[in-house]
């Protein structure tokens, strides 16, 4: 094999690689006799067939399989031998024609372009100066936050004789509606439970039943919205015929220990620690998420190299799909609509590049300290992306397991998070309290 560069640009270089036809023979030479024993033909005994007759019946595909192969290993080694760490897999263009070559006629000659990784000299991340504001669960945040569990598990007791339903109240009715005083499907129902002001019916249902009683029957008019999904009754007027059975009242439980019991706690101190320490949770996270993205934006001040072209346009690619589908889902920001495309691409671009840098530089760090991932941390992983989908669960595991690329970006993560809890060791990490509503508001900034 003989590999010669022919051209060197930036982090782009290009090589012409070539294979003499007579090296392809004796490997073509050296496959016929690796499977001559096995060859079994009619009129010849097994394992006896000539090796004249298996290069004529076989010889071409055979000498296919073995282009294929000597491409990938000779692009290989030309990468081992150039000392090369390549940014993504080579590009490779066949300089003489296929049929020409697995005939015998001519050499192997391709050209391999190839885009390299950076070399540069990563932070001293024992420099790295960043800020982690910090917050635990106040007294007042816990009792909110089991006043909230005891509002999510209140009951309804029936309201007293003839009192009227209230904001709040459940109604339980049987209701038959009506569009051009014609039945629809759908439209009727008995015993239905209503929550006056949950928002779960037709806009305006609710609010005309307020002030009825056990007993009454109340014509209830509205409109079906445009967006409504049922094609059939978008936009259109109807009457529903309600009668009220029953009025209830919200009784929402008091905190104490028959209410922690009945969650399943020992006492209700068991209770307030356990949604202390669910609320500091979050708060961690949160302060995690805020250190880890100042960590981020001072790494990123730190390094200016050249990046890979091609990893770039892939990151760019890939955002600007994700920002296509909110397009069309009506989700962007009123920032974002009122950018020109060109304006967009510019600003996602440099995200891209950020994002790549980045990337890059996590990995030297993390190749630096000799960081790596455990299997134990990959079946964790997929365990808990397995578990995301009940009931399919084996099939997510062997989608992944037989998918390399799929289980690479599950490692990814895993990895960085790793790189950056090894900088949050070795930098220079300064504590700052601050309240919940500070660092939400840093959070919800990114």
């Amino acid at each position: 094999m003989n590999v010669v560069e022919t051209k060197s640009e930036g982090l782009s270089r290009e090589y012409k690689v070539s294979v003499p036809a007579a090296d392809l023979a004796a490997k073509l030479s050296a496959k016929i006799d690796e499977i001559r024993p096995k060859v079994q033909l009619k009129g010849f005994r097994p394992g006896k067939v000539p090796t004249s007759h298996i290069r004529k019946l076989y010889g071409k595909s055979l000498m296919g399989e073995i282009l294929e192969s000597t491409l990938q290993e000779t692009s290989q080694q030309a990468l081992s031998e150039q000392s090369l760490r390549p940014a993504a897999q080579p590009t490779i263009h066949l300089d003489a024609p296929a049929d020409k070559v697995v005939s015998g006629e001519a050499d192997l000659e391709f050209h391999m372009q190839v885009e390299v990784m950076p070399d540069f000299e990563p932070a001293d991340v024992a420099e790295l100066a960043v800020e982690r504001m910090v917050v635990t669960a106040t007294d007042e945040e816990v009792q909110e936050a089991l006043g909230r569990i005891a509002a999510s598990n209140k009951t309804y007791d029936v309201r007293e004789d003839g009192a009227p339903a209230e904001t709040g109240d459940a109604v339980v009715v049987d209701f038959a509606g009506k569009i051009d005083d014609e039945p629809f499907d759908g439209g009727s129902a008995e015993g239905q439970t209503i929550v006056l002001g949950d928002g779960r019916f037709i806009a305006g249902f609710e609010d005309q039943l307020i002030g009825a009683r056990a007993g009454d029957d109340v014509e209830v008019n509205v409109t079906f919205p445009d967006a409504y999904p049922v094609d059939a009754l978008k936009g259109k007027a109807a009457v529903f015929a309600v009668k009220v059975k029953e009025v209830k009242a919200p009784r929402t439980p008091g905190i104490d220990e028959e209410f922690a019991k009945g969650l399943g706690f020992d006492d209700l101190e068991g209770l307030t620690a356990a949604m202390k320490g669910q609320l500091d949770g979050e708060l961690g996270q949160a302060s995690r998420q805020q250190v880890k993205r100042s960590l981020l934006d001072a790494l990123d001040g730190k390094h200016a190299f050249d990046l890979p072209p091609m990893m770039v346009k892939a990151e760019f690619e890939q955002i600007w799909s994700q920002l296509e589908e909110e397009r069309k889902a009506d989700r962007l920001s009123e920032e974002d609509k009122g950018k020109t495309d060109d304006e967009l691409k510019a600003e996602y671009r440099a995200i891209a590049e950020r994002r790549v840098r980045l990337g890059l530089v996590l990995a030297e760090i993390g190749r630096r300290a000799k960081i790596d991932i455990t299997n134990e941390e990959v079946v964790g992983a997929l365990r808990q992306e397995a578990a995301r989908y009940p009931g399919q669960e084996k099939e997510v595991i062997d989608f992944y397991r037989k998918n390399p690329g799929a289980l690479a970006q599950l490692r990814a993560p895993i990895y960085e998070e790793k790189v950056v809890d090894y900088i949050l060791a070795h930098a220079q990490v300064t504590e700052k309290p601050v309240t919940r509503e500070e660092l939400m508001k840093e959070v919800g900034d990114e």
